[in-house]
């Protein structure tokens, strides 16, 4: 079994983040190397996770304060006073067995509880579905508070929110 590692995302893993991103678009959205940077200087958390060296997984999150027009975190934004926005998720399909998903969201709920931040929310699809992010959110307490429809009527997604 590789060596697991979660780590500060650095410039030098963009390529290796916007190839992950590409393999599962269908449930993020799309982000090329200059979107990726923006983001970067925006998140309040940005991680890998690495097996034997390689960045395998992601995490990027915003803060409540961010300045991040996106109609996901806009809807939490009008709710919620604090919270941290996870804006993407992706772990490799090579390495799902080895936790990195689990680690970067321990690691996340820590960060977040340093910080004083109560909430951290998502959103996954419910049309069309995407079930294991269903099934991973339930297991961190996340609770829907909410759906909207967006990318031009094209996809219902999951509004959710746990408790740090």
């Amino acid at each position: 079994m590789p060596v697991v590692a979660i780590r500060d995302a650095a410039p030098g893993d963009f390529a290796a983040i916007c190839a992950l991103n590409l393999a599962e678009v269908q449930h993020t959205s799309p982000m090329d190397a200059a979107r990726l940077g923006a983001l970067h200087r925006m998140a309040a958390y940005h991680k890998v996770g690495t097996a034997a060296g390689h960045v395998v997984a992601f995490l990027l999150a915003m803060r409540s304060c961010a300045p991040y027009a996106n109609d996901n975190f806009e809807w939490f934004a009008r709710k919620y006073p604090s919270f941290l926005y996870v804006d993407r998720i992706v772990v490799s399909a090579d390495v799902r067995g080895l936790r990195l998903g689990t680690l970067l969201y321990e690691d996340l709920f820590r960060f977040a509880r340093v910080n004083a931040v109560p909430l951290v929310t998502c959103e996954y699809n419910i049309f069309p579905p995407n079930e294991p992010s269903r099934r991973f959110h339930d297991k961190f307490g996340f609770r829907e508070q909410g759906t909207q429809w967006v990318q031009s009527d094209t996809k219902q997604v999951s509004l959710q929110a746990a408790q740090t």
